[in-house]
Order: structure tokens, then sequence, then C-alpha cells
């Protein structure tokens, strides 16, 4: 019987808290794919945001260095190179829809930061 058979997701540790910067990101390894994980602690309903770290126009991996910031009342990462902005919640890009990061399942077990290793929305 594995994890999801019983009714529990199979949450896979990724980095620690302390290896979070507050309102920024860092990269981190899940399996073969790398991830841009967002630490917002003073956003009480979701903290943590884990979303793709490769920029679909540019193809480079740097989105986890992009800037957070609110637009159209949505919580956005802007990409470092072409300044396109993508939600955080999924991945959507604002200025070019068919663009689109995957995102992670991602929470805080307390001092471990865990994901879900399916992506919650594809690209």
């Amino acid at each position: 019987m594995n994890a999801r058979d019983n009714g529990h997701a199979d949450w896979r540790p990724v980095c620690r808290r302390q290896d979070l910067v507050p309102n920024s990101g860092v990269v981190a390894l899940l399996e073969d794919a790398q991830i841009a994980l967002f630490y917002l602690p003073d956003n009480p309903d979701q903290p943590l945001y884990a979303i793709d770290n490769r920029d679909p126009k540019s193809g480079a991996n740097v989105v986890g260095r992009g800037i957070v910031a609110h637009l159209g009342g949505e919580l956005v990462v802007a990409s470092p190179l072409y300044k396109q902005h993508f939600r955080l919640r999924d991945g959507v890009c604002v200025e070019y829809p068919q663009h689109r990061l995957r995102t992670w399942r991602a929470r805080l077990n307390g001092d471990v930061v865990e994901t879900l290793p399916e992506a919650a929305h594809g690209a």
C-alpha cells in the first residue's frame, strides 16, 4: 500500500525552514525538477509557494531570483530576464497566458519544507 492508497499524500522534504529567505525565493531540487520556493511569512492564508524555476520564454532557470509583488490583486513573481509576471497560485503568466509554470503544493511541517512530487498545475 502506498501513501495514496490510504488517503495521505506523499509529501517530500526539499529543504529546511532556515534555508528560506522571507519575502524572496530560493531554489531546491524536487526529483529532477528545479523548483523556486517563495516564503511569504506575512501571508497567513498561504505562506509558501512552489513553482517551476525555468522561465518558459528564455529557457533559463532564473525564476527563483525574481521579485515578488502584488499585481491586479494577485501575488506574482517577475522573471528577472524579460520581467513577465507569473501568478504564484497557479503559475499563469499575466502578460502571456499561454505561458505557464508548473506549481506544486508546498507546506511547512515543523522546520521542514515539504512538497508533493506531482505538479498541482502543469506547464
